[in-house]
């Protein structure tokens, strides 16, 4: 039976984390290694990218075999419409992740009590996000708009609950500017997997980096 997480548990361990991974790859095995690498460095909630043809197989598979995991929360990200966010819905996906604001996908979500986390760029389209349920939202592309956006809105925007994604670096000058700023958390794809690593099958070295990141992450925060 597939494992079931409520939109507050799931934002919990978000806001815990503080680190939402990204990844995607067109090998389920591959993929299989990865998320396991980030389950065993501490990693509870990971996001797994509908950008290959067959990335919907792959998710299936990667989703079966963390069947082992109870605790683990895996969401599908880069879904763009409602028709897509359906199929990964009933596929058992935790929790849907979109570079953009589209309501359909909203009218999807809270059918099926699914968190919608959608992403967004002005103030206005954050405000219509949380009007329309988003109980986390995605500000992106976060490299264009930087820290101080986030501080700038966040007084005008009460109990925003801001996920960053898109030129976050795993560094503590970067990450630091972002929580100082107000985010949440932050969502790191391509400066954690990067092609050494994925072209080296590295494991123990991708659980290793993901873990130092996660530590990092709680030192800026003082947890």
């Amino acid at each position: 039976m597939a494992k079931k997480f409520t939109q507050d548990q799931i934002i919990r361990v978000i806001e815990q984390s503080g680190l939402v991974p990204l990844f995607t790859h067109e090998n389920h095995h591959d993929a299989i290694q990865v998320v396991e690498a980030a389950y065993f460095a501490g990693i509870r909630v990971f996001e797994f990218t509908n950008r290959r043809k067959n990335s919907y197989d792959v998710f299936v598979k990667v989703l079966d075999y963390c069947q082992q995991f109870p605790d683990l929360i895996l969401g599908i990200g880069t879904i763009m419409d409602a028709e897509t966010t359906e199929k990964f819905i009933d596929a058992g996906a935790h929790f849907i992740i979109s570079p953009i604001l589209k309501l359909e996908m909203a009218s999807v979500c809270y059918e099926h009590d699914v968190l919608w986390i959608p992403g967004c760029a002005t103030l206005t389209e954050i405000v219509t996000a949380k009007e329309n349920g988003a109980g986390i939202i995605k500000i992106f592309p976060g490299s264009v708009l930087g820290p101080k956006f986030v501080s700038a809105i966040m007084p005008v925007v009460p109990d925003l609950k801001l996920m960053i994604t898109g030129g976050v670096e795993p560094t503590e000058q970067n990450l630091a500017a972002w929580f100082k700023a107000g985010a949440m958390c932050v969502g790191l794809g391509s400066h954690l997997f990067t092609r050494e690593i994925m072209n080296a099958k590295d494991w123990p070295g991708l659980e290793d980096k993901i873990s130092s990141t996660l530590a990092l992450i709680q030192e800026i925060r003082g947890v």
